[in-house]
């Protein structure tokens, strides 16, 4: 065997197995991208997203108007609720 393995054989691969790497994690992470669709948003989501201030949040929430879980002293709400309440308007 003849073959003999330089440094720059190393280094040209190993530029081609990150490359590589990275291809993987870049789709891997459009994939997850377009997979999440959370059904329950956290109290800032939410107002960041109805641009509304905590109290009205708080007064929707106090009103049954929409569902919501506490879990550890946050507050997650219904996301179908949210899109309902204000497809309605």
């Amino acid at each position: 065997m003849s073959d003999i393995l330089t440094k720059d054989d190393l280094r040209q691969f190993g530029l081609l197995l990150i490359n590589d790497i990275r291809k993987i994690m870049e789709d891997a992470q459009l994939r997850e991208k377009e997979n999440i669709h959370p059904e329950w948003l956290k109290s800032r989501a939410v107002r960041k997203l109805m641009d509304m201030s905590p109290g009205s949040l708080q007064n929707l929430r106090v009103t049954g108007k929409v569902r919501f879980k506490k879990v550890l002293g946050s507050y997650y709400y219904n996301k179908e609720d949210l899109i309902k309440l204000f497809n309605e308007d």
